[in-house]
């Protein structure tokens, strides 16, 4: 297999896939490495492909099937994370990613696609794992979560729990 049939193959699989797919299972269906992989999707990036890495691995979005996105602003410290996570995944939301505001190098952001407990674990166990500080330590606890809500309804609920958490920041 060449290297541009190998990069055709691995655009395929993401578009076929439902779930994230990770470098590591790519690398030993493909049988290349990992680094091989990670570079495979820096340049289908590069061609324009919409192809986010997330802590399950990378994904293709799909269709939104009338679902909202929806910023939350927020504020706690790296004790509060699960908390907030679970409040937003228990009340039916998608933690899309997360994004900070850096002094010098300006917004940063992280794909995360947390979609249940589950998710939220093991992106925690990662983080714990790699020794890994969550970005909000570069703001002081301030982000922004992109959120997707089916209605009104869990966008509605998902606010009231944070805010009895008292992370949610209320924008005026």
């Amino acid at each position: 297999m060449t290297t541009e049939e190998r990069r055709e193959e691995v655009l395929r699989r993401l578009q076929a896939a439902s779930q994230p797919l990770t470098g590591t299972r790519l690398s030993r269906e493909l049988g290349v490495s990992r680094q091989i992989i990670v570079g495979d999707v820096s340049i289908l990036r590069a061609e324009g492909q919409r192809i986010f890495a997330t802590p399950r691995g990378y994904i293709m979005p799909g269709e939104d099937n009338g679902q909202q996105k929806i910023t939350l602003v927020c504020r706690h410290s790296a004790q509060e994370m699960e908390a907030e996570l679970n409040a937003i995944v228990d009340n039916g939301g998608a933690v899309l990613d997360v994004i900070v505001e850096h002094p010098v190098y300006g917004p940063l952001k992280s794909d995360l696609l947390l979609e249940s407990r589950r998710d939220v674990k093991n992106f925690l166990t990662k983080m714990k794992k790699c020794q890994a500080n969550p970005l909000l330590v570069v703001t002081g606890g301030i982000h922004i979560h992109t959120v997707r809500v089916p209605n009104e309804e869990v966008l509605a609920a998902i606010r009231q729990e944070l805010q009895l958490l008292g992370i949610l920041v209320n924008i005026a």
